[in-house]
């Protein structure tokens, strides 16, 4: 499972952002692969969550936790 895992991120990584971001210095790419992950891991909607993005579903796990 966890190879399944990490070659979809891979593909993704590669599809969405190697081949679009065009940078000149290692501390340039390192910022934008920065921003990436987090666009990808705070953003983006996940199966798992519904179809919710990870920020939305904390927000509302920690809601549910205050009722």
């Amino acid at each position: 499972m966890a190879d399944g895992f990490a070659e979809s991120l891979n593909r993704k990584f590669r599809d969405e952002f190697l081949n679009i971001e065009l940078f000149t210095t290692a501390p340039e790419a390192q910022i934008l692969a920065d921003r990436w992950r987090w666009e990808y891991n705070s953003l983006r909607p996940h199966s798992a969550l519904q179809g919710r993005t990870p920020l939305l579903g904390g927000f509302e796990f920690a809601d549910d936790l205050l009722r």
